[in-house]
């Protein structure tokens, strides 16, 4: 598609404007947004300040927290090794982790990759993670220790019978993961989908360095900042499966780009069937593996994934049929901040209407 080049169409200004009266609106500290096509981002904006009681303004270039926007990476990661014969959609738990005594009658041993994947597990939101951080020991063995610790479940839904969002159930995929590589998930993660995909500066955990602001900097439900930033700034890091990585638009828009390409065959790590397989929800509903699928009117079937850690937000929706995608985020943590990411997707839809980028 052609630059935003005339004034036909809006330019730069006209979107940093609208998006300026957004942020006003809902009284948040930033907001940034980007259009993006199968060549990454084509347009980024981005305004207000990266702490409240400061004037420092965030950048187009700054770290955003994507929250469960990780979903659909971790999914993504993981299909690299359904490829490569290292796991399969119906391989259990009991399969991958056959030594581990506890899973030997237990519920959770029959609980596919699949399962796993599309909340259709049967297992709780979330489960006691602080126990494992107190432990000390390495994020590997941490994920281990959440799987053994909640073998003993009970009273749990059958395996693909109701739709149950969980974290547990991502994190205890990416331990799948673990096992069949013999490696931690966030080293797999830098390896083989941040560095084929040229996202240099994405990472884990909370933004910025500590007491410098640095980055937009986390803001609470009330919208007060947080009292201390930095990568210890999230949920505990045995979680980061399920939500826990950060990025600048311009990191992000190149996995949305691969999935915007992928579908289409013209994708960098996987098959376009496979990329297929990913936004096909199984057993009904509308969850697959790290996406929500609908059908809208702009973009026919498209994908969408919200997420937060409670003091961020970020949004992005992908119309695969029409090859383009939009994503926005706060540094926000109050109530109010979805429907102002909704708002500007909303106007980045606008780079779609007037034959933008």
């Amino acid at each position: 598609m052609p630059l935003l080049s005339t004034r036909a169409a809006w330019e730069q200004a006209d979107y940093q404007r609208e998006l300026e009266s957004i942020r006003l609106k809902h009284d948040l500290p930033a907001l940034a947004g980007a259009f993006v096509t199968t060549n990454g981002a084509q347009l980024k904006v981005a305004t207000g300040v990266r702490k409240v009681g400061t004037e420092i303004a965030v950048t187009t270039d700054d770290v955003w927290h994507l929250g469960s926007n990780t979903k659909a990476m971790t999914a993504t990661l993981i299909t690299i090794s359904v490829e490569a014969g290292k796991l399969r959609w119906d391989s259990t738990l009991s399969e991958v982790f056959p030594k581990l005594k506890a899973l030997q009658g237990s519920p959770l041993a029959k609980l596919s990759l699949t399962h796993l994947l599309t909340h259709r597990s049967g297992l709780p939101a979330n489960t006691l993670w602080a126990l494992s951080l107190l432990s000390g020991k390495p994020l590997r063995e941490q994920r281990g220790m959440i799987l053994e610790s909640v073998t003993g479940l009970k009273d749990m839904a059958a395996p693909g019978a109701q739709y149950l969002y969980s974290n547990l159930g991502y994190v205890l995929a990416a331990h799948m993961l673990e096992e069949v590589n013999d490696r931690q998930w966030e080293n797999l993660m830098r390896d083989q989908l941040f560095k084929p995909l040229g996202m240099t500066q994405t990472g884990f955990g909370g933004t910025g360095k500590v007491g410098k602001i640095d980055q937009p900097w986390p803001h609470l439900s009330s919208g007060t900042p947080t009292p201390k930033n930095g990568p210890s700034m999230d949920n505990p890091p045995v979680m980061a499966p399920s939500g826990a990585v950060h990025a600048p638009m311009a990191d992000w828009a190149r996995f949305i780009a691969e999935h915007l390409a992928g579908v289409n065959g013209k994708g960098k790590l996987l098959k376009a069937e496979t990329y297929q397989h990913l936004r096909t929800a199984p057993f009904g509903g509308n969850y697959a593996y790290g996406w929500t699928c609908l059908e809208r009117a702009w973009g026919g079937k498209v994908i969408t994934h919200n997420g937060t850690n409670t003091m961020n937000h970020s949004v992005t929706w992908l119309a695969p049929e029409k090859g383009f995608a939009m994503l926005a985020c706060t540094n926000s943590g109050v109530d109010k901040a979805p429907k102002a990411l909704d708002e500007v997707i909303g106007l980045l839809m606008r780079v779609q209407k007037d034959g933008g980028k």
